[in-house]
């Protein structure tokens, strides 16, 4: 819990303090929204976990879904593995993760895609995944996955694209296929890697 008090003489110079604290202060993957109340005297108290039904809401900070999904950070060792060994931007690859499944390995489609990066049978098969629910395994055959389609089209949004819809698909039009799924998937995974890529997502 974060709670400050103050005067309103330096009502400016705490807020900052605030955002400081909360940065600084191992909150980095724990978000909070910031609540204030004025009393009798003319203080300013702030807080971050308001006790009393005097706070209001002052400040709400970005609570992008991820951030509140506890195997957000989990899976880093992994990523950060394949990552590095596939030549992708760890961003993306969790941009996608994000979007596939939610972050849960166990997670199955309706279309049969499973496991954190929804790798479809054939291609698990094809990336030598054995136990499509295993994060490591699913990880790196998706990432590997991932580079093939990265070295197939030269383009990262076209990769993408492939990714969902199949690189037949994408061969086809020469572009992101106009499936209404594809074109939500393609913006839904790079405004996550937008958010991801920002200096206060982690």
């Amino acid at each position: 819990m974060l709670n400050i008090r103050t005067y309103k003489v330096g009502y400016i110079l705490v807020f900052m303090l605030f955002i400081i604290m909360v940065w600084c202060g191992g909150m980095k993957n724990s978000w909070a929204d910031m609540y204030r109340y004025i009393d009798k005297d003319g203080n300013i108290h702030f807080t971050n976990v308001p006790t009393d039904p005097k706070y209001n809401l002052f400040l709400k900070t970005d609570k992008s879904r991820y951030f509140n999904n506890h195997n957000f950070f989990q899976y880093d060792h992994f990523i950060k593995k394949a990552a590095l060994k596939y030549g992708i931007d760890k961003a993306l690859i969790k941009a996608i993760i994000m979007a596939e499944s939610d972050f849960n390995p166990t997670v199955v489609s309706k279309k049969g895609a499973k496991g954190l990066m929804q790798l479809m049978p054939m291609t698990a098969a094809d990336m030598n995944v054995k136990n499509v629910f295993d994060p490591k395994e699913n990880v790196m055959g998706g990432v590997k996955y991932l580079r093939y389609l990265l070295n197939t089209f030269n383009d990262t949004v076209l990769a993408v694209a492939a990714y969902n819809a199949g690189p037949i698909a994408v061969k086809k039009y020469g572009t992101v296929p106009p499936y209404t799924e594809t074109v939500n998937y393609v913006k839904k995974v790079f405004r996550f890697y937008d958010e991801i890529k920002s200096p206060n997502s982690y």
